[in-house]
């Protein structure tokens, strides 16, 4: 579900539940806008190349990350990294090829992999304007730019759909068909370390609308959980 009129119903139903005021999108997709014109921004299509009929394995940061880092049981063709999520692949040698993030973890391990050659998908939105000024400017390799609302009003902005790093990641993944789709690390009920979260009533409530999301998603493709 890229940016659609279904999309912008749910957008709308999650900023109701969470009182999101839509002028904070706007401002952050502004923003964003602004700097992604100053960067290194691939073609599109570098991210279908990496994704199209590949097996797509997308870390979330739950509990269980690390073991599954450690016993390697992903498919190991095309690597996306959640947010946080980043920071552990790195602790095990594992660089992503793309990162989504709305710049929540620790920044200068995506900001290290980014150099390195990983993809970072930066995600604009009303609560992370600040952090879009201080740490979008460091990213020296290619970036790309997602905002939550109609994605024609901006010059360098994409909307593929999604909430949170992880469905968002998953819903950019399927948008650019890729063979499969395994989730590795996803709970909605406990929060890992690698979240790096401050507000645990919040999480939970996010954590609820991926699984939401996920859950629609799969009426359009398969998810493997693993």
């Amino acid at each position: 579900m890229g940016y659609n009129s279904r999309w912008s119903l749910v957008y709308q139903k999650i900023r109701k539940d969470f009182g999101f005021p839509i002028d904070g999108d706007k401002l952050a997709a502004k923003v964003l806008d602004k700097i992604i014109e100053t960067k290194k921004s691939p073609p599109i299509t570098l991210l279908k190349r990496k994704i199209n009929n590949k097996n797509v394995t997308i870390f979330g940061a739950g509990p269980d990350l690390e073991n599954i880092l450690k016993e390697k049981k992903f498919p190991n063709k095309t690597l996306l990294a959640a947010d946080g999520a980043t920071t552990a692949l790195i602790q095990h040698n594992i660089l992503p090829d793309i990162i989504v993030t709305d710049l929540d973890g620790k920044i200068e391990d995506q900001v290290e992999a980014n150099s390195r050659g990983s993809i970072v998908v930066v995600h604009a939105h009303g609560d992370n304007i600040d952090e879009i000024k201080k740490y979008v400017p460091r990213f020296k390799g290619y970036l790309i730019g997602t905002t939550q609302l109609d994605p024609s009003n901006y010059k360098n902005l994409y909307n593929f759909g999604g909430f949170t790093d992880g469905d968002r990641a998953a819903y950019m993944a399927a948008f650019f068909k890729p063979k499969k789709i395994y989730l590795a690390a996803f709970d909605f009920e406990k929060i890992g370390r690698y979240s790096f979260t401050k507000n645990v009533e919040n999480k939970l409530k996010k954590l609820k609308w991926c699984k939401y999301l996920l859950k629609k998603l799969e009426e359009e493709v398969e998810l493997i959980y693993i």
